[in-house]
């Protein structure tokens, strides 16, 4: 499994990495098989959405504000971010993805997002290939 890097700017953002998982693809050599996305923070995530309107990004992250909010009187975490691990959990923590003659097989609108939700942070996302 490689590890990257990714430094973060805004407290909640989505990220695409589908062109990271597209090299990890290509740097293994391998025809078919799966790429393994995997987060390891409990305040970020991995999903698949769409990447051809930004507006898609802008209104999911505008929902999960209204869904999590940030600061609820009831809530008794001491970092105060349970909001974050709220949003991370509905997202989820991986993604695979078949890939074929070497590409990444994604609809024609779908993109990889490392989502962000208690930065701005300089994290890791981590990727394997599974060659068939």
């Amino acid at each position: 499994m490689n590890k990257h890097t990714i430094r973060t700017k805004e407290q909640d953002e989505m990220i695409e990495i589908t062109d990271l998982a597209q090299k990890e693809i290509q740097m293994s050599d391998a025809e078919s098989g799966f790429v393994f996305v995997y987060c390891p923070h409990t305040t970020a995530g991995i999903t698949i959405n769409e990447n051809a309107d930004p507006d898609v990004k802008r209104d999911m992250l505008e929902r999960f504000r209204q869904v999590y909010p940030w600061e609820v009187d009831t809530d008794r975490h001491a970092e105060g971010n349970t909001a974050a691990h709220m949003k991370a959990s509905t997202v989820g923590a991986s993604e695979h993805i078949r890939f074929e003659k070497g590409k990444v097989i994604l609809g024609r609108w779908q993109g990889i997002y490392f989502c962000e939700f208690d930065g701005p942070r300089t994290r890791e996302v981590m990727l394997k290939v599974i060659p068939d």
